[in-house]
């Protein structure tokens, strides 16, 4: 009767033993899995950047930027093609993630990002701003993100922006769709006087 009891007793003390084994391989299994679903997503990365290499270098803060109307500490959640929240846009190290610190003068939008490249969007690129709630792959509540929409290098580009103070977001809204209303008029004007006298010219 004595060795069937040792024989048990040792199955019971080895099963722990093999638990473990089988612990440790699930766990190795699964960091492998990750390193490789991230490697995946860099190479995707990568990959996207190297599509959008046409977009130009992006503008510089002028030296002389004028008053600030509005200014705005938050977090910069990325840019995608405009209207088309999932296409993120990579290039000119506009999909990286930061802080941010905007301000917004007559002659556009500056935006200072610790960690990341600053960029500056001049009244006359700028198309438009709005509220939503989601912009590349960021879901945040109805309202939550103010979406400035502009246009560089013959793109039109969506860039969201969260204030530490949500409430700030509708007077930026407001500002930036004026900002681009006075611009686009201008410019419009400009042009349609350019054309005007170059067809009184043309007819003498």
């Amino acid at each position: 009767m004595t060795p069937p009891l040792i024989h048990l007793a040792e199955a019971q003390k080895s099963a722990p033993v093999t638990d473990w084994a089988a612990r440790i391989g699930w766990v190795v299994g699964l960091l492998v899995f990750i390193v490789f679903v991230y490697w995946l997503m860099r190479q995707g990365w990568k990959w996207r950047g190297t599509l959008q290499g046409d977009l130009p270098e992006l503008p510089a803060t002028p030296e002389s930027p004028g008053s600030p109307l509005l200014t705005m500490s938050g977090r910069y959640h990325g840019s995608t093609t405009a209207g088309q929240w999932l296409d993120r846009i990579v290039a000119r190290g506009l999909g990286t993630r930061s802080r941010a610190e905007l301000t917004l003068t007559d002659q556009g939008l500056d935006v200072v990002r610790p960690g990341a490249a600053d960029f500056f969007v001049p009244a006359a690129a700028l198309r438009g701003a709005r509220l939503d709630k989601g912009i590349a792959g960021k879901v945040l509540t109805e309202g939550g993100l103010l979406i400035v929409t502009w246009e560089h290098g013959g793109r039109q580009i969506d860039s969201g922006f969260r204030s530490d103070r949500a409430d700030e977001h509708p007077a930026w809204v407001e500002a930036l769709n004026e900002l681009s209303t006075t611009e686009h008029h201008t410019s419009t004007t400009e042009h349609t006087s350019t054309t005007e006298h170059t067809e009184t010219e043309g007819a003498r």
